[in-house]
Order: C-alpha cells, then structure tokens, then sequence
C-alpha cells in the first residue's frame, strides 16, 4: 500500500519537499496538507494536490507520517489541537528548530513515535542537507519512510544522540549563511580591485559551485585539492598564508561553536 503523508504547514520548507516527492514519483493522491494561508494552499493545488485545507480536521486520518512544519512558536498549539488524531500508527517528523523530542513528545503524546529533522534552506532547490534522529518508539519502516522524504531535497544522514542536532545546525543548519557571507566578501574584494560588481560575483558565485562539486565527486581529500591548488610561491600560496595570520580557521571555529551553543540554549528554552 502506498504510504500517506501528511503536512502540518505548507510553507517554503514543505512546499520544496512536497515538490521533491513528486518529482521522485510519489502521486499527488499519497500528501495532504493544512495551513491558514490561502496563497500556501494555491500553490500546493498547483502542483496537484487536492487534499489541502486550511482545516487540520481529519489531516492525520490514515496517515503513516505527519511532516510537522510550522515555526517553534506555533509547534505547541498545532500539534496540540491534532492530538487526538494521532497513534503509534502515524509517526510525526518534525522539523522546526529547537524543540527537543520530549517537548514534542508531550505535546503529540506519549504512544506517538517522534523523529526531528534539522534540514537547511537549499533544500528548497533540491540540494539539501538534513540530519535525522529517532525516538526508541519509531520503527525501521518509519524511519525509512522519513529518510525517504527528506532524501527528496537532498542528502540525508542519522545522527546517534539528540543532541548532536546541536552540532548539525552549526554546521549544515546554519551553514549556507557562512557560505553565502564568503560570497559577498569574495565578490565585494574583487569589486574592490576593479572589476565591474557583475563580473565580479558571477566568478564569485561560479568558483563557489565549482569548488563545492569538485570536492564531492573526487576522491581526494579535500586538504589535497587544496594544496593543489597552492604552488610554492605562488598567488594562492599568498592568499591561504594571508587568511591564516588573520586567524581564519580559528575564526570559523568560534563561529560554528557560538552557533552550537545558542541551539543548545533555544533547545533548553522550547523545552
């Protein structure tokens, strides 16, 4: 029997996987979804659903998952007012930030298997990174059901203990962000030095993608692309040496980890 999905909340994060089922052959008869928004609901009829609704009456009724994909602050209230509807039958994958699974567990119920989902925004072009982690009570056809879903817009990986959650937002949940900043301050310093802002971030942008697709498909470690790269000598060389007296690695490392703690800190606070 096909599997049924659910969708609390239909918006940017749950509108791009909802394509990548599609794309990877689920039927639009297999999703539903729920949101207030009437402009989130038109866009999930677009792409063929007929099971949305602004209602969440009957959203979870023979459903085998529920895609809990509101922001932290409303997780309480919606999940509590779909309490009634769920069982060990549908587990619930969440993917709002900071809420720990004994917080969500209280709020769906005790008998309700519960899994989180720390993805990231390029999941919304189908090149995501989501990291997941399981409650005891979720079974191996759930948790492959939820791999299957978030394997849809990308790269999916398991995570042994909860709280290295912490650790994935550091580095893949916020992550794009510190990619996006080397970007502008990559660009803005070829602008500097004469090239037209265009140009400038066209080979910014271009350098980034080609960098990121050659250490995925080589076998090399990504230390030898780099040397690589660096003749003795050379421009490169002056480059990495000036990026090293700066501080660089270490400046990186501060910022994964002042990331780390404040999820840890929003964790305590949603919990």
């Amino acid at each position: 029997m096909s599997p049924q999905i659910a969708f609390l909340g239909a918006g940017n994060m749950a509108s791009a996987i909802i394509s990548g089922l599609l794309a990877v052959g689920f039927a639009p008869q297999q999703l539903r979804a729920s949101d207030p928004s009437e402009e989130a609901l038109a866009r999930l009829r677009a792409l063929g659903l007929s099971q949305v609704s602004a209602s969440t009456d009957g959203l979870c009724e023979d459903a085998d998952l529920l895609v809990a994909a509101v922001k932290p602050q409303i997780m309480p209230q919606a999940l509590s007012a779909i309490k009634p509807q769920l069982g060990s039958g549908t587990a619930v994958l969440s993917i709002a930030a900071g809420i720990p699974i004994s917080s969500l567990q209280s709020l769906a119920g005790p008998s309700v298997p519960i899994i989180r989902c720390m993805p990231n925004t390029p999941a919304m072009i189908g090149k995501g990174a989501s990291a997941l982690f399981a409650c005891e009570s979720v079974t191996p056809e759930q948790r492959a059901l939820a791999e299957q879903v978030t394997s849809a817009v990308g790269l999916s990986v398991w995570v042994e203990t909860e709280v290295l959650l912490d650790a994935v937002t550091a580095v893949s949940g916020s992550g794009p962000a510190y990619f996006f900043a080397l970007i502008e301050a990559v660009a803005e310093a070829g602008t500097s030095l004469g090239l037209a802002p265009e140009v400038s971030m066209s080979l910014t942008l271009q350098t980034a993608l080609g960098a990121a697709e050659l250490a995925g498909q080589s076998d090399l470690p990504v230390s030898e692309l780099r040397e690589n790269v660096t003749s003795p000598g050379g421009t490169t060389e002056q480059a990495l040496l000036a990026l090293k007296v700066g501080g660089f690695d270490e400046m990186i490392a501060k910022a994964v980890k002042a990331c780390a703690d404040r999820a840890r800190t929003l964790g305590e606070e949603f919990g």
